[in-house]
């Protein structure tokens, strides 16, 4: 039996640019490696969403030698990063640390097997399609369609409530859960989906014929226009709005055996983690009671 070999961080990246090349990234975005020596031999691979002080600190004490996380840390570049910078801190700890930092964002979003594929998974929706921006693209080697956002069936229809219900059992905990639009009662099968804010594909959502359309960080008046489209269309498509980090969450953990499998084939081993760190940036809601209209004023 061969032994397996400990790949170099060039090896990790080259396999993992193979399942989500970088070329899929939109343009305005920073897919790529941030830090890290090409010929330094890494044996575990650490995953999370956001490159933060924590999760760089947990990737210090998982001896990491590669950090990859969805959001990129320098999307909007950065003049001077001393250590007293929140993003200083991170750089500084995770060279110190010996580990380097692969960010992986839009091209993840675009790839199979990638953030929308993976909440997709866990709805076991069927009869999948690329929801906006579809292409081809070589992936592993093989021509395969990639894109912005997914639309699909879901096995059977479902209430509006039961759907989010089906879907908070799923997502990791935030402390703003889910918000929804439309009756609770309004069956819905076909599902829209853009993980990360997607309020940007609200008519290719109407367009695709959705009865519920499932994205992150709806703003009031994206949203609003949209609600008050669907009433013109029957109710649909429902929202149902959803941490940003949660929706994306949801993707690392098959990306961690995909990747572990593309290398073992290559002749090497590593080990990886997956962050359960919740780097959602809310910690608590208080529900607020006054409505308005319901109170007289004195005078």
């Amino acid at each position: 039996m061969t032994e397996l070999l400990t790949p170099t961080l060039a090896h990790i990246v080259e396999a993992f640019h193979q399942m989500f090349p970088p070329q899929l990234a939109e343009g305005w975005d920073a897919a790529g490696l941030v830090l890290g020596r090409a010929d330094r031999p890494v044996d575990r691979i650490g995953f999370a969403v956001d490159a933060t002080v924590a999760t760089a600190q947990e990737a210090a004490r998982e001896q990491a030698g590669l950090l990859i996380t969805h959001h990129p840390l320098l999307l909007k570049g950065a003049s001077f990063l001393p250590a007293t910078d929140y993003k200083g801190e991170i750089v500084h700890t995770l060279i110190e640390a010996g580990c380097g930092l692969l960010g992986a964002h839009t091209n993840v979003d675009s790839a199979p097997h990638g953030t929308n594929e993976a909440f997709m998974d866990c709805l076991g929706i069927t009869d999948r399609q690329i929801l906006a921006d579809e292409k081809n693209a070589l992936i592993s080697g093989t021509e395969r369609r990639v894109g912005i956002g997914r639309v699909g069936n879901l096995p059977e229809p479902l209430t509006l409530a039961q759907l989010a219900e089906k879907i908070a059992v799923f997502l990791p905990a935030t402390a703003g859960g889910l918000r929804i639009a439309g009756h609770p009662e309004t069956s819905v099968q076909k599902v829209a989906l853009c993980t990360g804010a997607g309020d940007s594909l609200f008519a290719q959502a109407r367009d695709s014929g959705a009865d519920v359309y499932i994205t992150a960080d709806l703003r009031h008046h994206p949203a609003s226009e949209a609600r008050e489209q669907a009433l013109l269309n029957g109710g649909k498509p429902a929202l149902i709005d959803c941490s940003h980090y949660a929706s994306e969450w949801l993707w690392m953990e098959e990306t961690a055996r995909l990747l572990s499998d593309a290398l073992a084939q290559r002749g090497f081993a590593i080990s990886t983690y997956v962050s359960t760190l919740n780097t959602d940036p809310w910690d608590f809601t208080v529900s607020t009671g006054y409505t308005p209209g319901s109170a007289s004023t004195a005078g």
